[in-house]
């Protein structure tokens, strides 16, 4: 994989809840010098990011009911509609995921059929964040089932903030079971290369990472230092 190519995989990640200003337009920075698919951030960033991004090629993305997925549709609809109004162009709706355990299937399909929706028509590309973590293989297939039945983009394993993050087997599950064009995104506890692109050989499309300089940069074989805060 080249260089490029590894590059256009990565959601370029700050979640940290005392991220600062700027430590975010640093994000935005590197994503622009190293062509990374976007920067993932909190809905109150997505201003500056996509004043900082305008035309270059790193998009923004900004995160919907996190980390929880418990909010209501109507507030999820509406975090949907600013985070267009303020200059997104993708969103991670994290899945009630709850409600899937419950066995509320239908509930939460028809949830994400109107989220996706409701993304599709402000030309929002859509990711949903199922939480792995909490499900066992027989949910992880139902939250599957109902990504493709919303049309959404994406399935995202997690949020970075449950009890464990990406791992091959779930990537692999997804690959192996997806019925149609979803795709697949990879995220959390993603800090070596090694496990990068062992996600991306299982299926991934996207990576979402806190430390993509420093990925890439070993990727070239070059060094740069990690944050001490890669949980993501």
């Amino acid at each position: 994989m080249t260089p490029a190519d590894f590059a256009a995989t990565l959601d370029a990640t700050n979640l940290k809840l005392d991220a600062s200003d700027g430590e975010i337009c640093a994000l935005c920075d590197e994503a622009a010098h190293a062509r990374f698919a976007s920067v993932c951030v909190y809905p109150t960033s997505v201003s500056m990011c996509a004043d900082i991004l305008y035309n270059t090629p790193a998009r923004v993305c900004t995160v919907i009911g996190f980390p929880h997925g418990r909010s209501s549709l109507e507030a999820k609809r509406e975090e949907i509609l600013r985070a267009k109004h303020n200059g997104a162009d993708e969103v991670d709706i994290v899945m009630n995921y709850a409600a899937l355990r419950s066995g509320a299937k239908g509930l939460v399909t028809e949830e994400l059929v109107q989220l996706c929706q409701e993304a599709r028509d402000a030309q929002l590309l859509t990711k949903i964040i199922v939480e792995t973590c909490f499900l066992n293989e027989a949910q992880k297939l139902a939250a599957l089932a109902a990504c493709e039945t919303a049309g959404a983009d994406f399935i995202k394993t997690s949020t970075g903030f449950g009890s464990a993050g990406a791992n091959v087997d779930d990537v692999k599950l997804f690959a192996t079971h997806r019925t149609g064009p979803i795709k697949i995104k990879a995220s959390g506890s993603i800090r070596t290369l090694s496990t990068a692109l062992a996600l991306l050989d299982a299926g991934a499309e996207r990576l979402g990472v806190s430390a993509a300089a420093a990925l890439l940069a070993e990727l070239k074989g070059e060094r740069i230092e990690k944050s001490s805060d890669d949980s993501y």
